[in-house]
């Protein structure tokens, strides 16, 4: 049974492993049937699909059992002249039973040795019954089997718990529910944090929620490939610093992005500086300023000379042309060390002004959220390499923030959360599973990587200038103070006063994408809840927001998350929410990576001199020797290139190759989903076609299913 616990998809993933000994219980009529049985034979029709898959086919037996109201078929040898189950392959096979059994409850699937042979699992997708009646059945599986496993599948329409009305399917469902509970189980990754999935590695959690074997070599091959690059040049571990900007440029001979380059060449220019905080990698963080904090003494006088002829800094901010990055979240976090030397954090304010040529500018900006001698506010009038380090400083803050806060901790270990619950709360026939599975298919074998990788002791992040401890101390405080509406796209856009800034592409694009996941989500939660009743007798969905509540949000009341669901209304708005945050927001925050961060004078998660405390001190020695030496450089650079690549088995939003609803009514929804998905898809890019800068990462086409790099 133990084996069947670790290989059971999904937490069972329509099927419970059944002992062959355990006889079912059937209906009384059962005996009448033996006893008495009928001349006329019934033959039921099974159509059954292999994965096209690597090694997804077998030369085992397979057998069959049907079971139905009025009893349940001989087992039956699967077996065809010539081959069967091969990879790729569909085979059609008769049941044949003395009378008919009634409605279908289950069909029970097994696997045996043939002669000798080794072990080879069987990758089997799905089977369609048709019945004497003529009525035709999809019993989704889309899971590895192994030699001498047993599992059923249930059919037919996604049920709901309470509309379950045969004592078979109601013991079935509540023992695969208790298996999947001891199956997906949450651990604590730190106090005020997430918590995360219980699996330690990627071997013990089910095979169908790991990477293909060919995803895994394309990762392989791309990190071997950078590695090689970099050693070949001697720029691996090297401790020197960087001689010139331009040397920076040579770091990779094949990894070329036309907006690499264009940040390569652009990224000392103001208003490139202010277009990635509307569309750049973490596009979240800036708000309308109507009023200055008092802890950023912004002067008429220092930012009258970068404002339109004529106006002032209370004009624009009556104008709704200024806005504000505020980190004061990050303030008071102790730096990592380096080299036995503490490190540099500065949580610093930047003050941006819409210009008339609809450009956003950065006009003054402050290092430290108290104001004194030592931190002045620097101006763009100031020497070109003050006003950079003061913008270089303020970029490594908003990059350490972006990586820790706005990627993984609010997509990735977020998408982790509604994940978890939803396997350990659904049963396999919820419809709100089949909605949601897809969006969580590689969620937690990416993770358990990246805590390793990027949360390790030698990740990224432990070697930014926070360090792992003050990361994770910046993660506790953001989600200490997270909201259910900042994760909600349009209550996002409006609360930070960002609904008319021009050229804000993430805004437009993100925008239609919500709309458009929430009809389809509408259409289909309104279908199988017809009314709030519906949603507050359903136990399953209680107990997944339930966990959700308590293991994504800490029981946080303030945060405005629900802890139940009283309305059809309620679940459209979170369900569009979950389904947004692995795909379209983690798309935002991760598909620019490459582009922007890997050029270290853009971006960087560490920088070694200390922020300028006096004006005119600096040069570009001094901005050479504030940025990581080569070896760190490259080292991040290189991640980057890794968490920015495509590779194999790769699912756009809104492509589901894995067939789980029965009923022609959400076949239809996913269809004109698809639909919408691709009219904006054409018209992103038309739009781009005439943008100096084009927005491809929320392109649809660009978008993947589910949070899987």
């Amino acid at each position: 049974m133990a084996k069947c616990l670790k290989k059971t998809a999904f937490g069972l993933n329509e099927s419970v492993p059944i002992k062959p000994d355990i006889p079912i219980a059937l209906p009384t009529c059962w005996c009448r049937k033996q006893q008495y049985p009928q001349m006329t034979m019934a033959e039921y029709k099974l159509e059954m699909t292999t994965a096209d898959l690597p090694y997804a086919g077998t030369s085992d037996y397979i057998y069959v059992t049907l079971v139905g109201t009025e009893g349940q078929s001989e087992r039956t040898l699967m077996d065809n002249y010539g081959f069967d189950f091969q990879t790729g392959a569909s085979g059609s096979y008769t049941v044949k039973t003395s009378f008919s059994l009634g409605k279908l409850l289950l069909v029970k699937v097994e696997k045996n040795q043939y002669l000798c042979l080794p072990e080879d699992e069987w990758y089997f997708s799905k089977m369609v019954v048709t019945t004497p009646e003529g009525d035709v059945i999809l019993y989704p599986c889309y899971r590895w089997i192994s030699r001498g496993e047993m599992v059923e599948l249930r059919g037919g329409r996604a049920m709901k718990a309470y509309e379950d009305d045969h004592p078979l399917l109601i013991d079935h469902r509540k023992k695969e529910l208790m298996l999947k509970k001891s199956l997906f189980q949450w651990k604590s990754m730190g106090e005020g944090l997430p918590h995360i999935n219980s699996f330690n590695d990627v071997s013990e959690i089910p095979t169908e929620m790991r990477f293909y074997d060919s995803r895994i070599a394309d990762f392989n091959y791309s990190r071997k490939k950078i590695g090689i690059e970099l050693k070949i040049k001697g720029l691996l571990g090297s401790t020197a610093y960087w001689e010139t900007i331009e040397d920076m440029k040579k770091i990779f001979w094949y990894k070329k992005t036309t907006m690499a380059e264009y940040v390569a060449d652009h990224w000392m220019e103001d208003d490139f500086y202010g277009y990635q905080f509307l569309n750049g990698v973490n596009p979240g963080v800036i708000k309308r300023c109507s009023e200055l904090p008092t802890n950023f003494p912004v002067t008429e006088e220092m930012v009258k000379p970068f404002l339109e002829v004529g106006s002032s800094l209370q004009k624009e901010m009556e104008k709704g042309n200024m806005f504000l990055y505020d980190q004061k979240k990050m303030d008071g976090i102790p730096p990592a060390a380096y080299n036995g030397e503490p490190l540099h954090v500065t949580a610093g304010l930047c003050l941006l002004n819409v210009n008339p040529e609809n450009k956003l500018m950065p006009i003054a900006i402050q290092l430290n959220q108290q104001p004194s001698e030592k931190n002045p506010i620097f101006l763009p009038s100031d020497t070109e390499s003050d006003w950079l380090l003061a913008k270089m400083f303020i970029k490594n803050a908003d990059c350490m923030d972006h990586e820790s806060v706005h990627h993984f901790m609010r997509t990735h270990f977020l998408a982790e959360v509604f994940a978890v619950a939803a396997l350990s709360s659904f049963s396999v026939i919820h419809p709100m599973y089949k909605l949601l599975l897809p969006h969580f298919r590689h969620t937690l074998h990416i993770n358990i990587r990246a805590r390793l990788s990027v949360l390790g002791p030698d990740g990224a992040l432990s070697n930014s200038s926070l360090g792992l401890d003050g990361v994770k101390e910046l993660m506790r405080r953001d989600l200490s103070e997270i909201t259910y509406s900042s994760l909600c796209l349009p209550e996002n856009i409006a609360a930070r006063g960002l609904e008319s800034i021009p050229n804000f592409y993430y805004r437009d694009d993100g925008l239609k994408l919500w709309n458009i996941i929430q009809s389809f989500v509408k259409a289909v939660v309104e279908h199988y809840y017809p009314s709030d009743c519906e949603v507050q007798r359903d136990t399953e969905l209680q107990d997944w927001i339930s966990e959700v509540f308590t293991h994504g949000f800490l029981g946080n009341k303030a945060s405005g998350f629900p802890a139940a669901f009283h309305t059809v209304e309620e679940v459209v708005k979170f369900t569009t929410m979950v389904i947004f945050t692995p795909t379209v927001q983690h798309a935002a925050v991760n598909s620019g990576q490459y582009d922007y961060n890997s050029w270290a004078p853009n971006s960087t998660l560490r920088l070694h001199k200390p922020p300028p405390t006096t004006k005119g001190q600096s040069s570009m020695k001094t901005v050479l020797e504030t940025l990581p030496n080569v070896g760190d450089t490259v080292v991040l650079a290189g991640m980057l290139w890794l968490l920015s690549d495509r590779y194999s088995n790769y699912i756009p939003l809104g492509t589901y190759p894995e067939e789980r609803f029965d009923e022609p009514e959400p076949k239809q929804m996913i269809k004109e989903f698809q639909a919408a998905l691709s009219c904006l898809s054409e018209a992103i890019t038309t739009r781009n076609s005439h943008l100096e800068l084009p927005y491809t990462y929320l392109d649809p086409a660009e978008i993947e299913n589910s949070v899987s790099i």
